[in-house]
């Protein structure tokens, strides 16, 4: 799924703890923004514009303004025309500085939002990568329930009717916590880990065959359900086949990749008379100790392995004399 970028005017109105206050340039509310980095233009103020990062946010802080006011009247009228050529999203004064006319001259002429943060320029600079790293994440929807057992985030897969929202329901029953039903939205958010959650329609919201749409935060309360979790696990449920070959020891680590990240993967065979939910909390304890660094499909592989040594050198203790 492309991200469509996030339009300043987003991150004006919905963002209240940037303390943003608009000075020039209100019709470029609507430019967007791709790139969650930062740019303080120091250097190109200088008159060094190679490699100059025009696409981001620009942010000036107590030295840029001191190296403006620093510079004469003509010399800045220079820096500012040069620095204007560039196509800008926003521009942002932090620390409550008021920006040199030239600037507010450019961004009123070219609609250019222009703002002043009250905020320091560190502050600013925190919160408006965390803004942004999320809302530019790399994402996808997946379908499938994800829930949280034991702190762990799994993701239940599996064709339709097969019994995800069922299994889920049980989970929910036991105590654990809903995340999303039927639609899974899953956004990348570092290079180690997914984050998976609810649109607001379907949020806290399941699907029943037979009873139809039910509200688990109503019926369980609010600590049945949560908003957003890491995906730490993917459970695929299938069908029994007795011509499948399904994985007998749990030695073979497989994973399944989303948005370019492994994520490990178990696949479950369903019939009647398997408990699947006290499968998946078991898988779900399972997963806590591999993070630990216990694994005891290995651990037991390992005895095994020693004891056929052993035995070996037991009944054959000439041939090892």
């Amino acid at each position: 799924m492309p991200v469509p970028g996030i339009t300043v005017e987003i991150i004006m109105k919905e963002h209240d703890e940037l303390e943003l206050e608009l000075v020039a340039g209100e019709g470029g509310l609507s430019n967007r923004i791709y790139n969650s980095e930062i740019n303080r233009p120091g250097l190109s103020l200088t008159g060094f514009f190679d490699f100059f990062a025009n696409d981001r946010i620009q942010v000036f802080g107590k030295g840029e303004r001191a190296y403006l006011q620093s510079l004469n009247e003509l010399e800045l009228q220079k820096i500012a025309d040069q620095f204007f050529e560039f196509p800008l999203n926003c521009i942002v004064y932090t620390h409550g500085n008021t920006p040199s006319e030239p600037f507010v001259k450019h961004c009123k002429e070219k609609n250019i939002p222009l703002f002043i943060a009250k905020i320091s320029t560190h502050k600013f600079i925190t919160l408006i990568s965390q803004i942004l790293d999320r809302a530019l994440a790399p994402r996808t929807v997946r379908h499938g329930v994800l829930i949280e057992v034991f702190g762990i985030g799994i993701l239940l897969t599996g064709r339709s009717g097969v019994g995800k929202s069922e299994t889920a329901l049980e989970l929910i029953e036991r105590g654990h916590r809903l995340v999303a039903d039927d639609m899974v939205e899953i956004r990348r958010l570092s290079e180690s880990y997914l984050i998976g959650s609810c649109s607001d329609l379907l949020r806290h919201h399941m699907e029943i065959r037979g009873m139809g749409i039910i509200n688990i935060k109503d019926i369980f309360g609010v600590g049945s359900v949560r908003d957003h979790k890491i995906i730490e696990l993917i459970i695929n449920l299938k069908e029994w086949d007795d011509d499948m070959e399904f994985d007998r020891t749990g030695l073979d680590n497989l994973t399944e990749e989303i948005l370019g990240l492994p994520i490990p993967f178990i696949e479950l065979p369903v019939r009647p008379g398997r408990n699947i939910p006290i499968l998946v909390e078991t898988a779900a304890m399972n997963q806590r100790l591999k993070k630990m660094g216990k694994h005891s499909a290995q651990e037991f592989n390992q005895k095994l392995t020693q004891y056929i040594k052993q035995n070996q050198i037991e009944t054959n203790p000439i041939k090892n004399s």
